[in-house]
């Protein structure tokens, strides 16, 4: 059982993988890098509500391995009308094409997040294994599946090709039938499951009378806002250097993708130091070490390039990104759960996902979209421009925040 679920957790985030931090990449080389930021900010509305909407569905009325296969089979369908699409149109591929088909597909993904996890422990459980104990270790193949199609993208030179797309929709479709296959989930009596507004997180909403907890909540919301910008803006960055004649032939410009997924790799060895960090340190500098970890974050890539001289920088800008979003999304999720009452735990676990993944993220990938458009445009397959300017004010914000958060925040924890 646990290696079926670990093939689950691969294939899970194997289709996440195989488009995310390339498609910026795809969309600049097609002349609609301007349009970036709406394809990101819709994974962040959408997180608003599908998921809770999908996951009533699938405790009141249909199980959850068949509600997972569902939400698969109809992203997986989107994703190949959208390659479809850009084989067809090739560059001359519009944002009005591409953005509802895209917006359908990340629309019934989203959801598959959660519904995966409920039907491993679903499965576990049957299977008489310990959840906690378990599910870490398995949950630890998704984001090596996430890397692996991130270098097929690249190592297949595909990251700036339509064809990442069918890649996503291979996997989502091998995904929807091999879901199936899992053990059956029950589902509740209608009087046992939560209400939209409880699965939304909105009965939680009183605890912004709390002005600590509502401190904490503003400032997740603040610091959301950074967390999709590398995804969409990386790979367009990177690629660019490819219209400079001093970097043609750099190795990176070729593989962005290889140099994102160093990301995803600091990702899994830097959730293992948050034990340390929560049993020695307060949620206000966890939050700090996570806020400045963005600043450095985005600062190396204001100064970083791709040539030997200056991809150091770079490697160490996706080695801080561990810190920067698992010390800030997960630790955040500890915190709620620490400070929240037992009866709303869940509610409270749901409006922090709605004010950092959902507000934060989507708000901050329109406003993220401002600043580059002000400072650089699409010419032939490339989004040039000022990058470093761009990448200074993304390092501004985030140390402004930080600053506030210092001397705003008050944590009762010694």
């Amino acid at each position: 059982m646990k290696i079926r679920l670990i093939i689950l957790s691969f294939l899970q985030f194997a289709i996440w993988g195989a488009y995310l931090t390339s498609m910026g990449g795809y969309l600049a080389s097609v002349g609609i890098g301007a349009n970036i930021g709406w394809f990101y900010s819709a994974q962040g509305f959408v997180s608003i509500f599908m998921p809770a909407i999908i996951g009533i569905a699938a405790d009141r009325w249909v199980q959850a391995q068949k509600m997972l296969s569902f939400c698969h089979l109809v992203a997986a369908l989107c994703m190949l009308t959208v390659g479809y699409m850009g084989m067809t149109y090739g560059e001359d591929v519009s944002f009005a094409q591409l953005f509802p088909v895209y917006t359908l597909g990340i629309a019934f993904y989203m959801p598959t997040l959660a519904l995966s996890n409920s039907v491993s422990y679903n499965a576990l459980e049957k299977s008489g294994l310990d959840t906690v104990a378990e599910f870490p270790s398995i949950r630890i193949f998704g984001t090596i599946g996430f890397i692996v199609s991130m270098l097929i993208v690249d190592f297949t030179k595909l990251s700036t090709s339509y064809w990442q797309f069918f890649i996503s929709a291979a996997w989502g479709l091998l995904m929807a039938v091999y879901s199936l296959t899992m053990p059956k989930c029950p589902t509740k009596p209608a009087g046992e499951n939560k209400s939209l507004k409880e699965a939304l997180g909105l009965d939680a909403f009183f605890l912004f009378k709390q002005p600590r907890m509502a401190m904490f909540f503003i400032f997740s919301m603040l610091l959301g806002v950074c967390l999709q910008i590398t995804n969409g803006y990386a790979s367009p960055f990177i690629q660019s250097f490819a219209a400079d004649a001093n970097y043609a032939g750099c190795y990176f410009v070729e593989h962005a993708n290889l140099l994102i997924s160093l990301s995803q790799m600091s990702e899994t060895f830097c959730i293992l130091l948050i034990p340390f960090f929560m049993k020695r340190y307060g949620i206000k500098t966890i939050m700090l070490i996570a806020m400045l970890a963005w600043v450095c974050r985005f600062g190396f890539f204001a100064v970083g390039n791709p040539s030997m001289s200056g991809v150091g920088l770079l490697i160490i800008s996706m080695i801080v990104y561990g810190v920067a979003f698992d010390f800030f999304n997960i630790s955040g999720s500890l915190f709620v759960d620490r400070e929240t009452a037992h009866d709303i735990r869940s509610s409270a676990q749901g409006l922090f996902m709605l004010m950092t993944n959902g507000l934060g993220a989507g708000l901050g990938m329109i406003a993220a979209q401002l600043v580059v458009n002000s400072y650089t445009t699409n010419e032939g397959n490339y989004q040039v421009g000022e990058w470093s300017t761009v990448w200074f004010i993304f390092a501004a914000y985030a140390l402004a925040v930080s600053v506030m958060f210092a001397l705003l925040f008050k944590d009762k924890t010694n």
